[in-house]
């Protein structure tokens, strides 16, 4: 396992009176990507910026692992907004400000290869004011990536951008952090984009780190109903665990028992995560004999959406 190169510890974001979120201890490793999720007002987006030392927490402290001095560490870190904050200057400029800031002018060659890298390099005499959308988000990732942060903090970069140039520049990061090994951390509120990008998911619910894990164990076993249905569990089904055995937990749903992954011990109140994309329907009396698990119920509603439809089952719990 790789060494943490960030962490905080009890940290506490307040707004006036109002506890934001309280944060006991989170580490980020040297070269994850570690996506930060959760709802409107969950704060995430003032974790990373206590992460990135733009602003003081009300109590506790964000530290370094490696270094004590906030200068230094500032300098080894690069943040991209959700708006790109572009200078009014033309796109070469942009990208080369911040090392013209730390008296780096002659790393022209820097400048040239993440224009390349980012594929504006067609636009370096264009002034900044001129750019579309995703063009100036590039511009803003390349202006940041110049620097060979060792840490990239992104505040939903791709917010602002329609969904064929969201999927586009999220690809392209996904391939640049992966080349760089360049330790980020990410917020967003699309689910997509934290599965796409993250090594570990931080989900942020009720002023807190309601589930820190990988992301096949965030999406696949939310820690409990909030994070569910966050995630995007729609259907939650109340059961019993009957007995457990070689990482199968059998759960009484309905007066059927289901055998779902998971751990339990018997006798203990469950809830079973359905996802659509997990559930086969068939007529009654008809049992594929590839289906483990089978639950009777009634369809109550079709509800058209687009080329496909939504079916309410209702199986009596």
């Amino acid at each position: 396992m790789s060494r943490p190169i960030l962490a905080a510890r009890d940290l506490e974001i307040r707004r006036g009176a109002d506890l934001v979120l309280r944060v006991p201890a989170l580490e980020v490793r040297q070269g994850e990507v570690l996506a930060i999720i959760g709802p409107n007002g969950a704060g995430k987006s003032s974790l990373l910026r206590v992460l990135a030392l733009l602003e003081a927490p009300a109590a506790g402290e964000k530290v370094e692992l490696r270094t004590r001095s906030l200068l230094a560490l500032r300098r080894r870190m690069a943040v991209v907004f959700q708006e790109p904050l572009l200078c009014d200057m033309t796109v070469e400029r942009n990208v080369a400000l911040g090392l013209r800031l730390r008296g780096l002018d002659g790393a022209r060659g820097a400048v040239e290869r993440w224009l390349a890298r980012l594929g504006v390099a067609h636009l370096r005499r264009r002034p900044a004011r001129t750019l579309s959308g995703g063009e100036a988000q590039r511009v803003n990732l390349a202006r940041a990536l110049v620097l060979d942060p060792e840490v990239l903090l992104l505040d939903e970069p791709f917010a602002a951008l329609d969904p064929p140039t969201r999927s586009t520049l999220q690809a392209d990061l996904r391939a640049i952090l992966a080349e760089t090994r360049t330790t980020a951390v990410f917020v967003t509120h699309h689910r997509d984009e934290a599965l796409a990008l993250g090594d570990r998911v931080a989900v942020l619910m009720r002023g807190a780190v309601a589930q820190l894990d990988v992301p096949e164990r965030v999406f696949g076993f939310p820690a409990d109903e909030e994070v569910a249905r966050f995630v995007g569990v729609e259907t939650l089904l109340p059961g019993t665990v009957l007995g457990a055995a070689e990482g199968l937990v059998t759960v009484q749903i309905a007066g059927a028992a289901v055998e779902v992954a998971g751990e339990g011990s018997a006798g203990q109140r469950v809830l079973v995560c359905l996802r659509p994309e997990d559930v086969a329907l068939a007529r009654a009396g008809a049992r594929p004999s590839s289906v483990r698990n089978h639950l009777a119920g009634r369809i109550t509603a079709i509800v058209p959406l687009g080329f496909l439809a939504r079916v309410v089952v209702d199986c009596g719990v």
